[in-house]
C-alpha cells in the first residue's frame, strides 16, 4: 500500500501565506514526479505546480512568482509555499505523485485533499 497524506490547509486573508505539505509512505521503491493540483467549486481540477526527481519545476501561469514547490527526496515529501494569496486561489488542493512500489509497478497516487480558503 502507498498513500499520500497532506497537511497545512486553512483560512487566510488575501495577501497572506500558507504552506502545504505532503508525505508519501508505504511500500515505496521510488518517488518520481510530484505535484500539486487544485479544484475550485464548479471547476475542473487543474495543475498548480510539479517538480521532478531532479528538481525541475513547472508552474501554472496563475501562480508563477507567488507559489514555490519543493521536495525532500530522502523523506518523500513535497511542499508548496503559497504567498500573496488571492481569493481566486480558494480551492481544495491535492497532492499527486508518480510512485514505483516494491512490485516495481509505477502508478499515480493522490492525497485526500486539503482546503485552502482565501478571504477578501
Amino acid at each position: 500500500q502507498v498513500q499520500l497524506v497532506e497537511s497545512g490547509g486553512g483560512l487566510v486573508q488575501a495577501g497572506g501565506s500558507l504552506r502545504l505539505s505532503c508525505a508519501a509512505s508505504g511500500r515505496i521503491y521510488s518517488v518520481n514526479d510530484m505535484g500539486w493540483y487544485r479544484q475550485a467549486p464548479g471547476k475542473q481540477r487543474e495543475l498548480v505546480a510539479t517538480i521532478t526527481r531532479g528538481g525541475i519545476t513547472n508552474y501554472a501561469d496563475s501562480v508563477k512568482g507567488r507559489f514555490t514547490i519543493s521536495r525532500d527526496g530522502a523523506k518523500n515529501t513535497v511542499s508548496l509555499q503559497m504567498n500573496s494569496l488571492k481569493p481566486e486561489d480558494t480551492a481544495v488542493f491535492y497532492c499527486n505523485a508518480k510512485i514505483t512500489d516494491l512490485t516495481l509497478r509505477t502508478s499515480p497516487y493522490w492525497g485526500q485533499g486539503t482546503q485552502v480558503t482565501v478571504s477578501s
